[in-house]
């Protein structure tokens, strides 16, 4: 835990402060409207997102809508998802929101656009960190595996993109491993890809592992420790060669790896 501390930007311009602090109202959510003219529709991904709400509507995970009063109407900035969310849910009675000022629709809109574009959204790994931190069952597995493994997710790319052995950002790969393997197949995957010290230790690579070892026609063909000993001496010369295959024969790189390490595994010293 830290304290929140200045930053040191000697080249920025503090901005000149015009626009006043919002106001907190608690509202009717039926009370709230959108603008259509620069507010999203509500995609197939925007419903599964409102189902969600709906379905595990917890204060805890709130984030007041934003909006601005024109002409008696409350217009929601940003946050219509929760919006929405909370009148579909029928039992939020009041809602918090933060009224802003935008007395003219090109303002409203350029308020919108910065809230969607001035924002850090959170990655995989990160989100993968914090669910281990809030005791999910499927990520507290996976950190499990990893660690027997000896791979170490990373929350963020190291400076200069500098990986050591063991070290990943492919946490989606990995968890998507974990549910077709289990944790004894994914724990043996992992650990040829650590045994090879691939740095870092990419999606491409695990994929490539896991269908040498399981798919039915290359199963039984070649050994893990030869696997490990591939990586080690002869990645990138394999990985040059599998871009190579991947482009020529139109496939993911990582179906192209297997190939091109099963064709060399005669080849490792």
């Amino acid at each position: 835990m830290r304290a929140i501390e200045a930053l040191q930007f000697p080249d920025v311009d503090r901005a000149d402060i015009t626009s006043a602090p919002p106001e907190i109202r608690m509202i009717d959510p039926r009370a709230l409207w959108v603008d259509e003219r620069y507010q999203r529709g509500l995609s197939d991904r925007s419903m599964r997102l409102i189902r969600k709400i709906v379905g595990e509507w917890d204060w805890t995970a709130f984030k007041p809508p934003v909006v601005v009063d024109v002409d008696g109407k409350l217009q929601v900035i940003d946050g219509q998802h929760t919006a929405i969310g909370a009148v579909t849910h029928g039992g939020i009675a009041e809602l918090p929101v933060l009224v802003v000022s935008a007395d003219r629709q090109e303002l409203r809109a350029q308020a919108f656009v910065r809230h969607n574009r001035d924002r850090i959204q959170v990655t995989a790994t990160q989100l993968h960190t914090a669910m281990v931190a809030a005791g999910d069952e499927d990520a507290l597995t996976i950190a499990q595996v990893c660690e027997r493994a000896g791979i170490t997710i990373l929350k963020n790319p190291p400076p200069l993109s500098r990986f050591k052995p063991g070290e990943t950002m492919a946490i989606s790969t990995i968890a998507a491993l974990v549910n077709r393997r289990h944790a004894i197949g994914a724990r043996k995957v992992l650990e040829i890809c650590v045994k090879g010290g691939a740095t870092p230790i990419s999606a491409a690579l695990i994929r490539a592992v896991e269908h040498l070892l399981f798919a039915k026609e290359y199963e039984g063909e070649i050994d893990p420790e030869r696997i490990a000993l591939l990586i080690s001496s002869r990645l990138s010369t394999l990985g040059n060669e599998a871009q190579r295959f991947a482009t020529e024969r139109k496939m993911p790189l990582w179906r192209a790896l297997a190939s091109v390490i099963y064709m060399n595994r005669r080849k490792a010293r």
